[in-house]
C-alpha cells in the first residue's frame, strides 16, 4: 500500500490502520471490506483534516498502552487492547471513530453490500419511509430553551 499523504508517521499509520480493522472488521458473510482496507484507510487518512492532531493524541495513548507499537502486537493482545482503548471516552477517540465511520460508509463496496446504489442522494434522491413522529413528542414537550430574539416565544 502506498503511504497516504499525511503528517502521521509510518508507525502511527500502521497502528491506526490496524485499529480501524478492529473497529470495523471485514465480513465474508456480508461481502464487505474492513475499515483497514487500503482504499478505505487512505480515504480516512486524507479526510482527517483538523482532527489529525487529536487522532495523533489518541494514537500516542494507544502506542503507550501497547508498550511501543500496537501494530506489532499479536492478534489476541491487539484485540483486547483495541476493545479496552475504544471503550474509553474522550474527544480524541470520538474524532477517530467519526473519521473511520464516515469514510467507511461512503465506500461504494459498502454501499452495494447495504443494497444501495452508490451515488449521491441528489438530484435523483432516495426514498425515505414515513416514520413514527410520535417519537418526537418528548422533544416537543420540552420547555423552550433558545433565546427569544423577536419576543414571540417560539
Amino acid at each position: 500500500m502506498a503511504k497516504p499523504e499525511s503528517a502521521l508517521t509510518d508507525s502511527e499509520l500502521a497502528d491506526f490502520q490496524r485499529l480501524a480493522g478492529f473497529m470495523i472488521p471485514a465480513s465474508t458473510e456480508f461481502q464487505v471490506p474492513g475499515a483497514d482496507d487500503s482504499l478505505i484507510f487512505a480515504d480516512i487518512v486524507r479526510s482527517l483534516g483538523r482532527d489529525e492532531g487529536v487522532v495523533r493524541e489518541a494514537l500516542a495513548v494507544l502506542s503507550d498502552l501497547a508498550g511501543g507499537g500496537f501494530a506489532q502486537l499479536d492478534e489476541v493482545e491487539a484485540q483486547a487492547l483495541a476493545m479496552a482503548f475504544l471503550g474509553r471516552a474522550g474527544p480524541n477517540i470520538r474524532a477517530m471513530g467519526q473519521a473511520v465511520l464516515q469514510c467507511y460508509y461512503r465506500d461504494d463496496r459498502v454501499f452495494l453490500a447495504l443494497g444501495r446504489e452508490p451515488r449521491a442522494p441528489f438530484p435523483v434522491g432516495h426514498k425515505l419511509e414515513q416514520g413514527d413522529f410520535s417519537l418526537l413528542d418528548a422533544v416537543r414537550d420540552r420547555p423552550w430553551m433558545w433565546r427569544d430574539l423577536d419576543g414571540t416565544g417560539g
